[in-house]
């Protein structure tokens, strides 16, 4: 059996296990087609695992250890992949960024807040400074920047097509001063201009609809099964059980369903910022 272009496993924690993952795949004579029998993932998925590009989720490293006869080895050691991609981002947050990259469609609803690549650097530090007030300047300038990089989510031509529901709360909600808060409105507008990413409002007149708790983030990809990430204040949780992940999207559907369309919502999110902007009262939240 031919082998690639050999991989240099001293890079980092992910190519460390990424070339051992091909290394014993290879020695049991097994083409990346093969390996992947029984499994939901595809080859190009499998071969960015094993070049240290991709993490390993935990199913496919148990699917490893099984087919390979590795006894766990694999699944133990998908820990230290996981806080070796960490970066500044919370622990629980630190897969994201990576599955964000590989998304084919991003589909999220915020409840109380601009979702983090759409936000402005004061909008962003505002945030941080709520859940973390005693943050130092260094690690909050961090914290900032990782978030900003992720701005390409909604403002680069090869960025996946998004569509983000939001509370209207979020858009009257004066968590800046009233000409930033008009800025960062009129930032939302201009990215929403470019119909790379489409927003909708849930008017607060609504009634019920799902997802009245918590951020929620629906990721699909060309070579692997669809993934959930849901988010509260100091936690997160990935979600890949393919029944639960169905039944939340047909709940997502149903959210959208209650939601302004999205000319409707653009045009009440221009006149939040001009509200902003000019000093009008601001209507009374709920």
């Amino acid at each position: 059996m031919a082998r690639g272009k050999d991989i240099d496993g001293s890079v980092s924690v992910p190519t460390f296990y990424g070339k051992e993952l091909r290394w014993k795949r290879e020695a049991a004579g097994m083409s990346l087609e093969t390996f992947l029998e029984g499994s939901f993932y595809g080859k190009t998925y499998l071969s960015d695992i094993e070049h240290g590009e991709r993490r390993m989720p935990v199913e496919l490293a148990r699917h490893a250890d099984r087919v390979l006869g590795t006894d766990g080895f694999f699944e133990r050691h998908c820990e230290d992949v996981r806080k070796a991609r960490k970066g500044t981002h919370a622990e629980y947050f630190a897969d994201v960024p990576d599955l964000e990259k590989r998304a084919l469609e991003i589909e999220e609803w915020d409840p109380m807040l601009i979702p983090g690549p759409l936000q402005s650097e004061p909008y962003i530090r505002a945030v941080i400074l709520s859940a973390y007030p005693a943050e130092s300047e260094e690690v909050l300038a961090a914290k900032v920047a990782d978030r900003r990089e992720r701005a390409w989510l909604f403002e680069d031509k090869a960025s996946p097509e998004t569509w983000v529901v939001l509370h209207e709360q979020v858009i009257w909600n004066p968590i800046l001063p009233p000409d930033e808060m008009a800025e960062q409105l009129a930032h939302l507008v201009e990215v929403l201009a470019k119909r790379r990413a489409f927003a909708q409002l849930v008017l607060r007149n609504a009634g019920t609809y799902p997802f009245m708790m918590g951020t929620s983030r629906f990721m699909t990809f060309s070579d692997a099964p669809p993934l959930m990430y849901t988010e509260g204040m100091y936690s997160g949780q990935l979600i890949d059980d393919p029944v639960l992940v169905k039944q939340y999207a047909k709940a997502y559907g149903r959210l959208r369903a209650a939601a302004l369309d999205t000319k409707a919502s653009l045009r009440l999110i221009e006149r939040a910022a001009e509200d902003f902007r000019n000093g009008k009262q601001l209507p009374q939240l709920d």
